[in-house]
């Protein structure tokens, strides 16, 4: 079975590399990739390394660089990027004639929309991957309606990274399935009570730089702790993409007016995560609004760190065991004094949160697995794919 997967960005965010760790646990006797990418990058090289086929057709970087909030912004500017972006889906489409795959699979809201109208010239089903809740609170009103009717009526089957994410969508009446992203092992740690605990406390944020994975609110937080911690350091690990260097500039302004420059580092795009996660007593994941699923968070998990999130979208799925039990800590969004007293009490209470922390590691190695990821898309893929290739 052959499936060519289009994403719009070479970038390493969440979903690319979700997809990195896919394409590799893909049993290839089964299923025959090729990602095609709207722009070169590091993605590019990353799955080549992994034995992926990558064909790269560059779409124009003012349409490939415009964030939501830019799309939402005037029907005017919708219509132009539309007509813009027409001949772009002509050479897709053409590509994809030549690739003739049995389904054609888009894994970013821009490969969403693109992928419909191409996939449709090239006369091949698609499937939606959707990695971002489409809600009113997370996307433009306009972008986020325009989103959910193409869901309801465009591709052949939609697949969502959370429950969280399906409620956004739904109805969808051509079916839906559910796919974490998952955990490869390597991340996953094989002891972590052999993993050396911080001299002094490190209290960390991992993850891209943006409003909305509430590094601000974490150096708020981190105010309050300063005192009441004075040994604890406190990292934000991570750089800001595509539109939003001017946030990143204003958490630096935010760090030096509150006088923590000698306590807050801001570390900057790092090439392994994992080894900032081990480094870390608590890892907090604050965003402001619901996540689609929050990775970081079973990241942190199953690196057995103890964790402190903020409640909603996906994250209320993986805070909590199948029979209650808490995974991790979780806050409302935006209410800096309750995460400082979550970090507070895990500090304060090392052995309660060594008890969570393990039972949380335990936990996440059977549901987030990539192994099962890779069996459910495969599976998807082979209800929707064409009975002959034409």
């Amino acid at each position: 079975m052959r499936v060519a997967v289009l994403d719009h960005t070479a970038q390493l965010g969440g979903a690319e590399l979700a997809l990195l760790r896919t394409c590799r646990a893909l049993d290839p006797a089964q299923v025959e990739v090729t990602v095609v990418l709207f722009a070169d990058g590091p993605l590019a090289g990353r799955l080549r390394d992994a034995g992926v086929a990558v064909r790269v057709v560059p779409l124009d970087p003012r349409i490939a660089q415009t964030d939501r909030a830019t799309a939402g912004r005037s029907a005017a500017g919708a219509a132009r990027s539309v007509a813009a972006t027409l001949p772009f889906v002509a050479r897709l489409a053409r590509l994809l004639r030549d690739l003739q795959p049995d389904v054609v699979h888009t894994t970013s809201l821009k490969a969403d929309l693109i992928g419909l109208p191409a996939a449709a010239l090239a006369r091949r089903p698609l499937v939606w991957h959707v990695h971002d809740r489409i809600a009113e609170d997370y996307l433009p009103a306009p972008v986020a309606r325009v989103l959910r009717v193409a869901a309801r009526r465009g591709p052949r089957h939609v697949v969502v990274n959370s429950h969280a994410t399906a409620r956004t969508l739904l109805p969808l009446p051509r079916g839906w399935t559910l796919a974490y992203p998952g955990l490869a092992p390597e991340q996953v740690a094989e002891d972590p009570a052999a993993r050396p605990a911080p001299a002094t406390p490190v209290v960390g944020l991992v993850g891209r730089v943006s409003p909305t994975k509430g590094q601000r609110e974490f150096v708020a937080a981190a105010a309050l702790l300063a005192e009441r911690f004075p040994a604890a350091r406190f990292r934000v690990v991570g750089a800001a993409l595509f539109e939003e260097q001017a946030y990143e500039a204003e958490l630096r302004a935010q760090v030096a007016a509150l006088g923590l420059a000698d306590r807050v580092e801001l570390t900057g795009w790092v090439a392994d995560p994992v080894a900032e996660i081990d480094r870390l007593s608590v890892l907090v994941h604050a965003s402001p609004v619901p996540e689609p699923f929050g990775q970081v968070v079973v990241e942190g998990m199953a690196r057995g760190v103890p964790v402190v999130a903020t409640a909603g979208g996906g994250v209320d799925e993986i805070a909590v065991a199948g029979d209650g039990t808490p995974r991790c800590l979780v806050v409302q969004p935006r209410d800096v004094p309750a995460l400082a007293d979550a970090v507070a009490r895990v500090l304060d209470r090392p052995e309660e949160a060594a008890a969570r922390a393990d039972r949380a590691w335990k936990d996440v190695q059977a549901d987030y697995a990539i192994a099962r990821t890779a069996e459910r898309l495969t599976a998807v893929w082979r209800r929707v794919a064409r009975p002959a290739r034409g």
